[in-house]
Parts: structure tokens; C-alpha cells; sequence
């Protein structure tokens, strides 16, 4: 029968899953609060809506670290199949490109991005790693709205002094 710290009362640890943001760090608190009053450990996960040896794992981390341990431990994720050096070339472009002022070339969109890094790289991005990797580079994926070439200005601007004065 592996035994359970007791610094905290089932009460205390009761008070702390109300105010927990994250409902199953909440849960892990209520399984093992109900652990401590003298529940069965299988009816405690039942109620808790995990497995017997689930809550054993809980029990251990908890006796490890108290309730800072009930908190799920993510991994980093798969890394970038490119490198910071990479990266920073082709961050560098992209701004360089998006700084160029009356140039005649549209700005960017997400596929020449993606053929972008194809180029400098070597490395094929899809359309949707090509938008993580934009994130994943602190830049933001926004395009002015376009115009019509034949708009007039000086009519758009009488139409926003018009719909103001109203």
C-alpha cells in the first residue's frame, strides 16, 4: 500500500482544485483528497474518471513534488528541420523583401514563402508549416487590404468626412 504525504489536508487540497484553471489538475486533487479521507483508491479514480494505476502515478509524483507535480510535463515538440542560422537567412529575406519600398514586386504570399525557404534551405515546408515557421519566427502573416486600381482617394476620403459628420 503505497501511503500518501500528508502536509496537506484532503479539506486544503479540496479548496485548491476549486481555484485550479486546469480541470484535470483539479481532478488529480479530488482523487487523491478523497484517497486521503479513506476512500478506496479504486473508487476515488473511478470517481475521478481515471484508472486505479493512473492514480497511483499521481499518488507518486505527489509525494515527490506536492501539488506542483500534478501538472502535465509537455515535451518540447519535434524540432524545426531547419537551423538558427537557416532561419535567421530566411527571416532576413522576408524582411528585406517586405522593407523594399516602390518596388514593383507584390508582397509576399504564403506559398512564396514556402518556396522561400525551399530555396535557401533546402527543406520543403507545406502551406501550414510554412505559417507555424513564419510564428515560430516572430513575424505575422498579414496583408494590407488591396485597392481597386481605378479607386479615387479624394472620393474616399469625401465619403469618410461625409460619414462622419452624420
Amino acid at each position: 500500500m503505497l501511503s500518501i504525504r500528508d502536509d496537506l489536508t484532503s479539506e486544503q487540497l479540496r479548496r485548491l482544485a476549486r481555484r485550479e484553471r486546469d480541470p484535470r489538475v483539479g481532478r488529480r486533487m479530488l482523487a487523491i483528497a478523497s484517497a486521503l479521507e479513506g476512500m478506496s483508491r479504486a473508487m476515488a479514480a473511478r470517481l475521478a474518471g481515471m484508472d486505479r494505476q493512473t492514480l497511483r502515478d499521481w499518488v507518486i509524483r505527489y509525494n515527490e513534488q506536492s501539488v506542483d507535480g500534478l501538472g502535465d510535463r509537455w515535451g518540447a515538440g519535434r524540432p524545426t528541420a531547419v537551423s538558427e542560422g537557416q532561419l535567421a537567412a530566411v527571416k532576413g529575406a522576408i524582411l528585406e523583401a517586405a522593407c523594399r519600398s516602390g518596388d514593383a514586386k507584390p508582397a509576399f504570399r504564403i506559398v512564396d514563402v514556402a518556396a522561400l525557404i525551399e530555396e535557401r534551405t533546402g527543406v520543403r515546408y507545406s502551406i501550414s508549416g510554412a505559417h507555424r515557421l513564419m510564428k515560430t519566427m516572430e513575424l505575422s502573416y498579414q496583408k494590407t487590404r488591396p485597392s481597386h486600381p481605378k479607386a479615387d482617394p479624394a472620393a474616399r476620403e469625401r465619403f469618410k468626412k461625409l460619414s462622419r459628420a452624420n
